[in-house]
């Protein structure tokens, strides 16, 4: 990776050297793929989660998006909520650009003590939010945590995954949820798997 090039085409160089595998891998959802993609083995790598959070800035700026806060189902949206709300303060503390951008984790199953919350941190009625996925395959942990920012009151106005994997067609699904707000993704397993063969040894 240069220097020169942008957050985005370094986080997918380092996604492809980090976080992709060939093989025979179960999915969540029950299929048997050729390759798997562990995007946590790069949002949780130091320079992979300050890419993280530039990228995603930085598809928010390209697209007029301006969320309050960003936040997604644990486990696998947790370092990216983190790595955009901390690029979102930087950005603002060196720059003086754009705003802060704060986080939410939603939990799979509601808190069995204390305040009974499905939501952790951020919870504004009205406020608009982004939701973001590691990797999108059937949409079913995105769908989840649009549903709880709707619960919960918020405006879903998009929705990003790092990687969409899309011969899955999760897609539709995801939209349907997010009742029209634009669903978009950094990049595609196709997109990574090029990245992974152009960096293979000969």
């Amino acid at each position: 990776m240069t220097s020169s090039s942008s957050p985005r085409q370094q986080l997918l160089t380092l996604l492809a050297k980090q976080s992709f595998k060939l093989g025979d891998f179960q999915l969540s959802s029950g299929g048997h793929s050729d390759y798997y993609i562990d995007c946590r083995t790069t949002t949780l790598h130091a320079e992979g989660a300050r890419l993280t959070g530039l990228a995603i800035l930085d598809l928010l700026h390209k697209h007029h998006l301006d969320p309050h806060a960003v936040g997604g189902l644990t486990l696998g949206a947790d370092p990216v909520v983190s790595a955009v709300a901390i690029a979102s303060a930087q950005r603002h503390s060196d720059a003086g650009k754009g705003r802060l951008i704060h986080g939410f984790l939603v939990r799979k199953t509601e808190k069995a003590h204390g305040t009974g919350r499905k939501i952790e941190g951020f919870s504004e009625a009205n406020a608009p939010v982004l939701i973001v996925d590691d990797v999108c395959t059937t949409g079913g942990s995105t769908i989840t945590a649009i549903e709880a920012a709707h619960a919960a009151g918020m405006r879903v106005i998009g929705v990003v995954c790092l990687v969409e994997r899309v011969e899955a067609k999760g897609r539709p699904a995801v939209e349907a949820a997010a009742n029209g707000s634009p669903f978009l993704s950094l990049f595609t397993s196709d997109d990574v798997r090029a990245e992974h063969v152009k960096h293979m040894p000969m």
